[in-house]
């Protein structure tokens, strides 16, 4: 004859396992969302980065708005990053400024960042990231606003 205890402890480790599986599953995609989070921003930084200094290079306002959004699209690329929606904002009025005078070109990226690849059900399907950079206008060069 059995052991009663045995006998009253089988099927309780199936039982267990229901109970923490789900946990568990859910920790390990929380720390994925997380990852791509991290990477997303520092690519969303270097895109901001790339598309200011890039801008700041250009001899106006207007064609430094081209040139930020087409190097924010080309690091994009680079980066891998692939957004539900990207958006480059360029403020370049300080081209406006008189040479000699100090001026800057900002750029802000913002990016939609999809998870619904990793998601569970109840937990958040994006996010948007945004980084703005700002890159001084060499003082002595001439622009035109």
């Amino acid at each position: 004859m059995g052991d009663g205890r045995i006998d009253r402890e089988r099927g309780s480790v199936a039982v267990e396992l229901a109970i923490i599986a789900p946990a568990v599953i859910a920790a390990f995609v929380t720390v994925m969302m997380f990852g791509r989070v991290m990477i997303a921003n520092q690519s969303i930084e270097a895109v901001a980065f790339d598309a200011a200094r890039t801008a700041s290079l250009a001899r106006d306002g207007g064609a430094a708005v081209v040139a930020a959004r087409r190097a924010a699209e080309e690091t994009l690329a680079a980066q891998g990053l692939h957004c539900r929606r990207t958006e480059v904002r360029v403020d370049a009025s300080q081209f406006a400024r008189p040479v000699g005078e100090p001026a800057n070109v900002t750029v802000t990226v913002e990016c939609d960042v999809d998870f619904r690849d990793i998601a569970l059900p109840g937990m958040p399907g994006s996010t948007t990231l945004s980084a703005t950079f700002t890159s001084p206008l060499d003082r002595y060069r001439t622009r035109s606003s």
